[in-house]
């Protein structure tokens, strides 16, 4: 015998005063189920709207409206529920009709006790399983959604670190991570606040869909009352309804999250994301909200290192320049070094020329000799030299 699980309701509907005992007071409700009873289709529509039965047992011969014409009733009011009917003997051609219409079984009047209450039984643990398939149904539906939002939302992380990794504009890169914290949180709005260097206000660097009032607040100021104790928490901050009210940041929603964004323990900025309507954000929206904050510290990071990166390469740079320019003028001076005393040389040759004193010649030819041993001097340094120890230079400064 299948026992009631939860009270299941059995409507009977039947001319028959004593039908209707039998059935309602002496076979179903001793057995757990809780029983109203109609004496005609009227009443049986009337309670079948307000009982909200999970069985109907309904006779063919209903004065008025019939049985036949109940289940079309109940069905046009959208109750679709399973129904037994009785007739009595040689009324096979209505029960077929009846069939036809939705009913689920046939009994033949009289009723017999053990024929009920194995019908009921019967119909009863159809609709249990009819109720579980629907349950299972809805925890399936429920568990592919869950999956495919897990996936979304790995999807839009994996998507995140892979633009922090290749993306250097920093607007780009914190209109990408607004749109990931919106999307994983299932939020309306959101924005990022960081402060300026040897400045503790926050300054509102990036914003998806804020009020358009507050698009020239871009790079200004900003104060929502909740913001700045999360900076100093450092700890993610879930507020909604009547607590959020007491602070400014409720003139943006019902709802808000705030995400530090920290390097070594230390918050350097706050990610926000906020809902129109008082839905609270899940654990899940605060862990998603908390990755999306740790891709903004590493781009922030690495801003800051491709910074750093940039302006010492500038400074080398100078170096090389100066380097460069000292190495030209070298070799201006060897060349006119070299120039001069070519010149030189040239005009103690036409000396010798014209000179037959001897004493003369010789104190010549000693300073024609000198000359030409500064020029083999000068020229022992030669430009290759110079530019070998200026590309030295070069790769150790980039080192």
């Amino acid at each position: 015998m299948v026992a009631p699980t939860h009270l299941e309701r059995v409507l009977v509907v039947d001319e028959d005063p004593e039908v209707l005992d039998l059935v309602a007071r002496q076979v179903l409700e001793p057995l757990g189920y809780n029983v109203a009873t109609a004496g005609d289709a009227a009443g049986a529509i009337q309670q079948a709207l307000t009982f909200a039965p999970d069985l109907v047992i309904a006779s063919l011969s209903l004065p008025g409206l019939s049985g036949k014409d109940l289940l079309v009733a109940l069905r046009s009011q959208g109750l679709d529920v399973p129904t037994l009917v009785t007739a009595q003997q040689g009324m096979d051609a209505d029960a077929i009709q009846a069939f036809r219409l939705g009913a689920s079984d046939y009994l033949v009047k009289p009723l017999r006790e053990a024929e009920v209450v194995a019908a009921v039984e019967r119909a009863i643990s159809e609709i249990r399983l009819r109720r579980e398939r629907k349950q299972l149904a809805k925890q399936l539906e429920e568990s592919n959604r869950q999956l495919e939002r897990r996936v979304r939302e790995l999807t839009t992380l994996f998507g995140l670190g892979k633009t922090v990794t290749s993306t250097i504009h920093q607007g780009q890169l914190f209109d990408k991570l607004i749109e990931g914290s919106i999307y994983v949180t299932e939020a309306d709005m959101g924005w990022v606040l960081l402060p300026e260097e040897n400045d503790p206000q926050l300054y509102l660097r990036a914003q998806r869909n804020l009020p358009s009032d507050l698009e020239s607040k871009l790079h200004q100021p900003w104060d929502d009352g909740v913001s700045s104790l999360v900076m100093l928490s450092g700890e993610a901050l879930a507020i909604h309804g009547e607590g959020l009210s007491q602070f400014k940041l409720a003139r943006f929603g019902e709802a808000a999250l705030i995400a530090p964004i920290k390097v070594r323990d230390q918050s350097i900025g706050v990610i926000t994301v906020a809902r129109k309507e008082a839905r609270p954000f899940s654990e899940r929206s605060q862990a998603m909200l908390e990755a999306v904050a740790d891709y903004a510290s590493i781009s922030l990071v690495n801003a800051r290192l491709f910074q750093a990166l940039e302006a010492r390469a500038h400074r080398l740079q100078q170096v090389i320049d100066e380097a460069q320019m000292d190495a030209q003028a070298r070799a201006d001076w060897r060349t006119g070094l070299n120039r001069g005393l070519r010149a030189a040389q040239a005009q103690i040759a036409h000396l010798l020329d014209e000179v037959e004193d001897p004493q003369i010649r010789a104190g010549l030819e000693t300073v024609n000799g000198d000359l030409e041993a500064m020029f083999q001097e000068v020229s022992s340094v030669s430009p290759t030299d110079q530019a070998e120890e200026l590309s030295s230079f070069e790769s150790s400064s980039t080192v």
